[in-house]
């Protein structure tokens, strides 16, 4: 048997070809198009798990930011129980709550209180001295609350994404009160 030369005429010719086996070209494409069809289904769930964490995190520190009476571990129970809720995330999930005040001498945000649920531990200051790219600008000893949501997903196929960690940081000033107490340990 010789070799085929691949010219310009060569393929051209096979390019003009129309005969073929529709059950044989049915064969090598089905598996495609299911592969595609798995992917675009498993990145669309995983961009919804991302907006539905992003809209939690941006509920609970909406709802946190308007308390006007201290708030306390059950409050931040129910506000996990939130997240778990909203999101419906299957794996564990993470809710961080942290008053901060800020400085303007010093030129930093200084930990008012902070609380966690779940797996993270509770904000320190020197956490909080690696934030200054993230947080606003705020006027002297006013405080803002921040808070972090961290959930795990796994997409319905395995599609080489693995199971990505989703985090939000939000941050909110106090709306009804200078700033949010927290009562309790």
């Amino acid at each position: 048997m010789g070799m085929i030369r691949l010219t310009i005429p060569n393929l051209r010719r096979f390019a003009r070809q129309d005969d073929g086996s529709v059950s044989l070209e049915a064969l090598i494409l089905t598996p495609l198009v299911l592969w595609i069809y798995a992917a675009m289904f498993s990145i669309f769930e995983t961009y919804e798990e991302y907006s539905l964490n992003q809209k939690a995190a941006y509920t609970i520190g909406d709802m946190i930011s308007r308390e006007t009476l201290p708030i306390d571990g059950d409050y931040l129970d129910g506000a996990h129980d939130l997240l778990d809720y909203v999101t419906q995330s299957e794996g564990p999930s993470t809710l961080r709550v942290t008053s901060l005040q800020y400085d303007k001498r010093q030129n930093r945000f200084y930990v008012h209180w902070s609380r966690a649920r779940g797996a993270e531990p509770a904000v320190t200051n020197a956490d909080v001295a690696a934030w200054t790219d993230r947080l606003p600008s705020i006027p002297d000893d006013e405080y803002i609350v921040v808070t972090e949501t961290m959930t795990t997903f796994t997409p319905p196929f395995n599609i080489g994404i693995g199971q990505p960690e989703i985090m939000n940081f939000v941050f909110t000033r106090p709306r009804y009160a200078p700033r949010v107490l927290f009562s309790g340990n």
